[in-house]
């Protein structure tokens, strides 16, 4: 017996969330019609509130439902620091586990030739614009430790030295807590090279 198209449809729809394979979206929707329809309704208008109404901020590029993001609207924050991020998650995290009190500009990805990302699609020209502007005296790289992360670092490290920006980049290296055995080569070679004096 097939399944009725929308039921077939719902888990279709589900499978567009990151790690969910066909049995999770099966079990999700099942869960959804047996016993949670009013969280599901719930569910469907967040979502489609979500999708009309949030888009991304003029200034950072994070998501927003107004023109500016609560953060480049601030008159609080240091106009002067600019930190740029891969994603809204990095952002965010940056928010919840540091005293940062700057702004952000949000790369929404990493420079990746082979996926056809290039400096257009993280909206690299914009972020030419702001550093152009002359309000912003330090940029704080915290792109990911990883190749399309690095590459992406060097990129924006050039193009601050062009406007008279200093760059500075996020410290990487061994994590707290953690024992040197069982960290990865990388890991300790970058922890190695960017050692500093103790004071």
């Amino acid at each position: 017996m097939s399944a009725s198209p929308l039921l077939e449809q719902l888990i279709e729809s589900l499978r567009v969330l990151p790690g969910v394979g066909q049995k999770t979206a099966q079990r999700m929707a099942y869960h959804l019609l047996e016993r949670a329809r009013d969280g599901g309704k719930r569910l469907s208008k967040a979502l489609d509130d979500a999708m009309r109404e949030i888009g991304h901020c003029e200034l950072c590029r994070d998501f927003s439902e107004k023109p500016q993001c609560p953060i480049c609207a601030s008159a609080s924050r240091d106009a002067s620091l600019l930190c740029a991020v891969e994603s809204p998650s990095d952002l965010l995290a940056i928010e919840q586990a540091t005293g940062y009190r700057g702004r952000y500009f949000v790369l929404q990805g990493r420079l990746s030739p082979l996926d056809g990302i290039g400096p257009e699609e993280l909206g690299l020209d914009q972020l030419e614009d702001r550093l152009s502007e002359g309000e912003v005296s330090e940029m704080i790289i915290a792109t990911n430790p990883t190749v399309e992360g690095e590459a992406t670092a060097h990129f924006l490290s050039q193009m601050a030295r062009r406007h008279g920006v200093k760059p500075t980049r996020l410290a990487h290296g061994v994590p707290l807590g953690g024992e040197l055995e069982y960290v990865d080569r990388s890991t300790i070679a970058h922890a190695f090279s960017s050692r500093r004096a103790v004071e």
